[in-house]
């Protein structure tokens, strides 16, 4: 390859469509300083989480970047030598020098079977945006201790999805919300057939259980499909969705036992609670829970008038993230990727399936 070949691909790799090495990071520029922003390599950010990492004996195995057209926002993960039932810890990480996003972070895993990576939640960021205060190392010391701390929660958050088992009603009307309901911001509506096919038709055996688990990772493995830049982001957002569906599942199950316990009390137990106190006795001894098999999943109001994805309502308006979210949201609108043909006939085959599942609990009411 000459030298004007290497050029070319590298700027290819730096117009986010394919993911840079940490060393072509050190040759991405950084913006000069002015008197109330200042602009961190995105080189620096890596090295110095790396050595963070290492104080606590964690070990970098694997990592990968992305960055925009310009060179100012970048992406990355860690795979981490910390493993745990087929997967490895991970860490996200974001950073810019243009003043669209803060510097952030969040905890994940990458499943061994098939690369999937997913995120606990978005990203969080760091105490500090880019200013003359920025204190990078003390920052980062204090996520990554944050992070570790979160190991714990995920993998007990990954053996949940694994018992919440699904029937295909219940995932195909997620699938729905995550798209058709927009509850993951960014999600191009042209994967919806590929996830359902993902869950439906599992490439790996180690989907073909119908639970939460497998379908997340046919969320994941549909993600491949985008730009890394844009997968880094909806993986993020997927997290913080799934584990509001897990929540909100949870909020239903104890629900249903309680109404069907007064079913119970006047001699009407019904065929379904018989079934889940079935089920859940089995899973007991392992201290595992199932997911009750009938839930009303609405597309306005959410599961049975839970919303999904929900907003914290006293969270601070920051210009920052609303210029992010103008910018995504602008991306969304003019995104040119090809839309499945088979889309609308997937769209049509869930609003049936939905309109049945709700006339279905109207008359078991």
């Amino acid at each position: 390859m000459n030298r004007n070949e290497n050029m070319e691909a590298t700027l290819i790799a730096h117009c986010g469509t394919s993911k840079v090495t940490r060393e072509e990071l050190i040759e991405i520029p950084v913006p000069e300083a002015t008197r109330t922003h200042k602009p961190v390599a995105h080189f620096e950010v890596v090295e110095t989480l790396e050595e963070a990492l290492s104080f606590r004996h964690l070990k970098v195995v694997r990592d990968e970047y992305a960055v925009s057209r310009d060179g100012m926002k970048m992406f990355g993960v860690m795979d981490l030598d910390a493993e745990f039932m087929d997967c490895r810890f991970s860490i996200g990480l974001r950073n810019s020098n243009d003043k669209s996003m803060r510097l952030a972070m969040t905890a994940g895993y990458r499943v061994t079977v098939c690369d999937n990576m997913m995120f606990s939640g978005d990203f969080n960021p760091l105490s500090h945006k880019h200013t003359r205060n920025l204190e990078l190392i003390d920052s980062i010391t204090i996520a990554v201790d944050r992070i570790q701390r979160s190991f714990a929660p995920i993998k007990s958050q990954v053996e949940m999805m694994k018992a919440l088992t699904l029937n295909d009603v219940i995932a195909k009307l997620i699938i729905y919300q995550a798209f058709l309901d927009k509850k993951i911001k960014g999600i191009p509506k042209h994967l919806m057939s590929v996830v359902h096919k993902n869950y439906f038709k599992p490439e790996y055996k180690e989907f073909e259980d119908r639970n939460l688990w497998s379908l997340s990772n046919a969320f994941t493995s549909a993600f491949k499909k985008l730009k890394p830049i844009r997968q880094f982001q909806t993986t993020a957002r997927l997290g913080t969705f799934l584990t509001d569906v897990e929540d909100d599942l949870g909020q239903e199950l104890d629900l249903y036992f309680n109404i069907n316990e007064q079913n119970n009390q006047n001699g009407r137990e019904s065929k379904a609670g018989k079934n889940i106190k079935a089920n859940l006795k089995e899973l007991s001894t392992n201290g595992n829970v199932v997911m009750m098999p009938n839930v009303n999943i609405n597309s306005n109001d959410g599961i049975n008038g839970i919303p999904i994805n929900r907003e914290s309502e006293n969270e601070d308006f920051d210009i920052d993230d609303a210029r992010e979210e103008m910018e995504e949201e602008f991306d969304e609108y003019f995104d040119l990727e090809e839309e499945d043909e088979h889309l609308e006939e997937v769209i049509e085959r869930l609003e049936r399936e939905e309109a049945k599942e709700e006339q279905r609990l109207k008359q078991v009411a």
